[in-house]
């Protein structure tokens, strides 16, 4: 079996079946991490333009880095991106976030995302749901170990903070 970075070389070569093998291998995993971003709004747009970016750069992924770090620094700008378009918060009560068919469970970890800044939030998705170690998020995110620790930190405080206001 390919690695991923053999198959975003062969994708770079034109293999569409290099690309319908990482997308099964990354389509959980990245639609959780989207969903999460950006409390389940505009996901399937966001999930297609990460893999047209990622098609479009193949031929400049360095296959010394990881595919997956490569990727969701591609999800995490496009959130970035996507967070900047948005109303302003206001507008955009956690509360009022669409429910159907979501467990209360799910809900209530979703509208605890929705109320970290993006930064904490993206650090705890990355960290926590996405599985990655301290320093795979801090590639990700393109900052030091130590901010990822002090903004995991931070994140789980103001959860602990919310937790405890809502009793």
């Amino acid at each position: 079996m390919a690695s991923d970075e053999e198959l975003a070389g062969q994708l770079a070569d034109g293999e569409e079946a290099a690309l319908a093998q990482l997308l099964h291998r990354y389509e959980q995993r990245l639609y959780g991490f989207l969903s999460r971003q950006t409390g389940g709004r505009d996901v399937d747009d966001i999930y297609q333009e990460t893999w047209l970016r990622v098609v479009r750069a193949a031929p400049s992924f360095d296959p010394a880095k990881r595919f997956s770090t490569w990727l969701f620094q591609i999800a995490v700008n496009l959130c970035r991106d996507w967070h900047r378009r948005q109303r302003p918060v206001a507008d955009t009560d956690p509360d009022t976030i669409p429910v159907e068919g979501v467990s209360d469970a799910r809900l209530d970890a979703g509208r605890l995302l929705q109320r970290l800044s993006p930064e904490q939030r993206e650090v705890l998705i990355l960290r926590f749901y996405g599985d990655n170690t301290e320093a795979e998020t801090a590639e990700i995110l393109g900052i030091p170990v130590g901010t990822v620790k002090s903004r995991t930190h931070a994140a789980l405080s103001k959860l602990s903070t919310v937790v405890e206001a809502d009793r």
